[in-house]
C-alpha cells in the first residue's frame, strides 16, 4: 500500500486520521478498502510489532480536511469485524500532551493538610465550591493522619473552580497545594519531565566547566583527585568513578565554577604524570558528559 513519503506532511497531521480498537485481521488493504469511499487517499497504514502482526491501531491521511472529517463523521464508534472502533483526528505527541493536560477532572488531591485537619473540615471547606460525593483524609495504620487528601466532586468545572481558589491558600499556617488528582502514570510522566529539565539545567551550568579525568591509579580517591586540580580554581564538583564493588574505574570527573578555570587546568594537568600514569583530561562531553551531569546534581544535594 502506497504510503506518503514527505515527512513534513506526514507529521503534519493535515487531513490525517487516527484509528484504534482494529481487529486484528483487518490489513492495509481493508483499512483502504473501508476509508476509500470517503475522499482521495494519500497514505494508509497498519502499525505493526516486530513480527508484523497489527497492533490494533492504524493511520488513513486524506487529500482534504474535509474528507477525513467525513470519515470521522461516519465511522467513529462503528462496528468493524465486530468491533467498535474509535476514529478521529491525528494528534502528534505534543498536542496529545497538550489535551491531556487540559482534560477536565472531578478528583482533587490536596497535601500540606494539618494534623488536626478532618474529613469534614475537607468537606466543609470544599464544599463551597459544588456538590462533594467524597471527602478523606489519608490516615496510616494507627489513625495519624499523612497530612493529604482526596476531595472527589459531582461536577468537573467545580472540581477546577476549587483547584484555582485553593491551591497555595493557607489553614492554620499550612500553605495548601491542591490541584488534579493524578494516576501513577501520569505522576511518573511529570517526575521524568522534571528529571529531564534539571538534568538540562545542570548541563547548561557545566557547559565548558566539566572535566572528564581518565588513567587515575587506584589510590586516587575523590579528595586527592580534589587536591590535584584545586590550585586551577573553585571545584563545585569531584568524582572518582567506581564499579558496584567499589574499586576505582581509573575515571573520574572535576567540575570547576568557570570555564576559564577548566580551561587552565586542562591545560595544565593532560599528560601529567600522577603516580606513574600520564592523566588524559578534556572536556566532559557525550555519555561522559550525561555522566558528570548526573553526578553534579547528586553532589549538590549532599552539600
Amino acid at each position: 500500500m502506497y504510503s506518503q513519503r514527505d515527512p513534513s506532511l506526514r507529521k503534519s497531521g493535515t487531513a490525517n486520521v487516527f484509528i484504534k480498537n482494529l481487529d486484528k485481521s483487518i490489513d492495509h488493504k481493508a483499512l483502504h478498502d473501508t476509508f476509500s469511499a470517503f475522499g482521495n487517499i494519500l497514505s494508509c497504514k497498519i502499525s505493526t510489532d516486530g513480527f508484523g502482526q497489527s497492533k490494533g491501531y492504524g493511520f488513513v491521511q486524506f487529500d482534504s480536511e474535509e474528507s477525513a472529517q467525513n470519515a470521522i463523521d461516519n465511522l467513529n464508534g462503528m462496528l468493524i469485524n465486530d468491533k467498535q472502533v474509535y476514529v478521529g483526528h491525528f494528534l502528534r505527541k505534543q498536542e496529545r500532551e497538550t489535551t491531556s493536560s487540559k482534560t477536565k477532572f472531578n478528583n482533587v488531591y490536596v497535601k500540606n493538610l494539618s494534623e488536626s485537619t478532618t474529613d469534614e473540615d475537607l468537606k466543609t471547606i470544599f464544599g463551597e465550591y459544588g456538590e462533594i460525593t467524597s471527602a478523606v483524609v489519608m490516615r496510616d495504620a494507627d489513625g495519624k493522619s499523612k497530612c493529604f487528601g482526596f476531595v472527589n466532586f459531582e461536577n468537573a468545572d467545580d472540581a477546577a473552580k476549587a483547584v484555582e481558589a485553593l491551591n497555595g491558600k493557607k489553614f492554620e499556617e499550612k500553605e495548601w497545594y491542591v490541584g488534579k488528582a493524578q494516576k501513577k502514570s501520569e505522576r511518573e510522566h511529570e517526575l521524568k519531565s522534571r528529571f529531564e529539565q534539571t538534568v538540562k539545567e545542570a548541563a547548561d551550568k557545566l557547559k565548558g566547566m566539566n572535566l572528564y579525568v581518565k588513567n587515575l591509579d587506584d589510590s586516587i580517591d575523590d579528595e586527592k583527585l580534589k587536591k590535584l586540580f584545586s590550585e586551577y580554581g573553585k571545584i563545585i564538583s569531584c568524582k572518582v568513578m567506581r564499579d558496584p564493588s567499589g574499586v576505582s574505574k581509573g575515571s573520574g570527573f572535576v567540575a570547576f565554577s568557570t570555564p576559564e578555570e577548566a580551561s587552565r587546568a586542562l591545560a595544565e594537568m593532560n599528560h601529567k604524570l600522577v603516580v606513574s600514569k600520564p592523566l588524559y583530561v578534556a572536556l566532559a562531553q557525550k555519555q561522559e558528559e550525561r555522566r558528570a551531569r548526573l553526578q553534579f546534581i547528586f553532589s549538590m544535594t549532599e552539600m
